[in-house]
């Protein structure tokens, strides 16, 4: 009789099994209500005005510009930086800076021919990169093969566009420029309904 007791116990019964998964289920369901920035590694230490978009480079910083930056093309940037080059190595801080093919509008001479998405994976957080030499520009994650739209950011292929919004679309920035062509980067605000959760995503 106790043999059995002890064996009851050790498992877990139909009605403990039954409210965990409503508990699970009741979490996914507002799950795009909390504001995960606030619990995930995203980089909300984010400036309060306007900063300038700075490329990575060669170890030597320049700001972009829109007259010389090339089309079909992109650049890594740290956003938002902080002069610490251990913290400005953290992935969570990487953005690819795109300037968009000329079919989708990355001929014109301002802003709009420019998208700012994190390098975050939305899959399992690999870091993905643009590829702009073949028929399919896109950016692409190396791990699992995910394909983001370089205009929207939504994935297309691969694991993470199967997954439900707002994990299908990546964290963008919002970008603006001066009447010399600089680029800056606006104040963002990290949740799903605006510039988007690093890791998570955004509504498109």
């Amino acid at each position: 009789m106790s043999e059995v007791t002890v064996r009851k116990s050790d498992g877990l019964s139909r009605r403990d099994f039954l409210k965990l998964i409503g508990a699970a289920g009741t979490g996914l369901a507002f799950a795009p209500f909390v504001p995960f920035g606030n619990f995930m590694p995203n980089p909300n230490q984010a400036s309060l005005e306007r900063v300038p978009v700075m490329l990575d480079g060669d170890g030597n910083p320049t700001q972009a510009n829109v007259n010389t930056f090339p089309v079909n093309h992109s650049e890594v940037i740290t956003y938002p930086a902080t002069g610490d080059p251990a913290l400005d190595a953290e992935a969570f801080r990487k953005w690819q800076l795109i300037r968009l093919p000329v079919e989708m509008g990355g001929e014109r001479n301002d802003v709009s021919a420019f998208r700012a998405f994190s390098m975050i994976c939305l899959h399992l957080w690999c870091l993905w990169k643009y590829w702009p030499d073949d028929n399919r520009k896109r950016g692409e994650c190396p791990c699992h093969g995910t394909m983001y739209n370089p205009d929207t950011g939504v994935a297309f292929i691969g694991p993470a566009s199967v997954q439900a919004a707002p994990s299908n679309t990546l964290p963008k920035l919002t970008l603006d420029m001066d009447a010399d062509g600089l680029l800056y980067v606006m104040p963002p605000k990290f949740t799903a309904n605006d510039n988007g959760v690093i890791g998570y995503g955004r509504f498109a």
